[in-house]
């Protein structure tokens, strides 16, 4: 069984060309936590502590009823290849930059904030974009 991954190293997903967030917006917390409200909560809490993969499982994990150090099903769950945060609602509709440093852990930043600017223009990360809500361009 092999191991697929999510994680990124020293790269910068922006925002989606179609996001209509003009900052970054925190989700809305509702009884049943959406996948981007848990990807927020999870990435906002701990800052550069988790990595793609973790968020990735730890969120399917909360949404199962899994337990999230459980760690046969996360070889399960990673023995296939899953979407990467490029994919994740916060990048599509509510306006955060999401930043692997060179260890692959993340961190949400803000549209229209000054760290946004900085690692949207730096090039000594990679750049890649969140994609884009509708297929329409």
């Amino acid at each position: 069984m092999s191991a697929h991954t999510t994680n990124y190293q020293s790269t910068f997903i922006d925002v989606s060309e179609d996001c209509r967030a003009e900052r970054g917006v925190e989700p809305p917390i509702a009884e049943n936590l959406s996948i981007a409200a848990l990807h927020y909560r999870l990435i906002a809490e701990r800052p550069y502590e988790m990595t793609s993969d973790d968020v990735i499982f730890e969120t399917h994990a909360l949404r199962k009823g899994i337990d999230p150090s459980d760690s046969a099903a996360r070889a399960e769950f990673f023995s296939k290849g899953q979407p990467c945060l490029r994919s994740s609602p916060l990048g599509k509709r509510y306006g955060w930059g999401i930043h692997h440093d060179a260890e692959g852990r993340v961190a949400l930043v803000a549209r229209g904030s000054e760290e946004y600017a900085a690692l949207a223009a730096d090039p000594e990360v990679s750049h890649t974009r969140a994609m884009r809500s509708s297929r329409r361009a």
